[in-house]
């Protein structure tokens, strides 16, 4: 006797990376290739899981190209998507300074960005660049819809 089949959630993995000039116009574009990389990968423009990707590379992008941006080097954005989640990276050639989630006052201009990442990312975390200089910025965010596979097929396993 054979036990019946049971939906089991995918395990490929697809990558997107791509170089960009560390320029605002840069920054915007990552953006826009984010969400477009998330439509071919099933995941719709309109998707909560969407909306936080394109929130993240939006502000990681802009603090490569404000932040850690060295003259005549590009900064580069990668995409995940693994099982139950999207990983976000954008990587750029300055080792400093690491970024920090910190306080800003209701009238800066800026300093809200890795609050924001911090809100919508399920984690994050900074690491060195290999090679180096330099550093990445990680922030995954789970789609719901994969831990709902993963948990009927447990469900249905016990």
């Amino acid at each position: 006797m054979t036990a019946p089949a049971t939906p089991q959630p995918p395990v490929t993995v697809r990558m997107f990376t791509q170089r960009l000039s560390a320029t605002p116009r840069a920054a915007r574009l990552a953006r826009h290739l984010a969400l477009n990389q998330l439509h071919d990968w099933g995941i719709p423009h309109d998707a909560p899981a969407a909306d936080s990707v394109a929130v993240i590379v939006a502000e990681l992008a802009a603090n490569a190209v404000t932040h850690g941006r060295v003259p005549g080097r590009d900064f580069e954005l990668r995409l995940s998507l693994v099982p139950g989640s999207v990983r976000v990276e954008v990587t750029d050639t300055r080792a400093e300074p690491v970024p920090a989630v910190r306080p800003s006052g209701p009238l800066d201009d800026g300093g809200r960005g890795l609050l924001l990442v911090d809100a919508l990312a399920d984690r994050w975390e900074v690491l060195d660049r290999e090679p180096p200089p330099g550093k990445t910025v990680r922030a995954e965010v789970d789609l719901p819809r994969w831990r709902a596979l993963a948990r009927k097929a447990g469900a249905t396993d016990s």
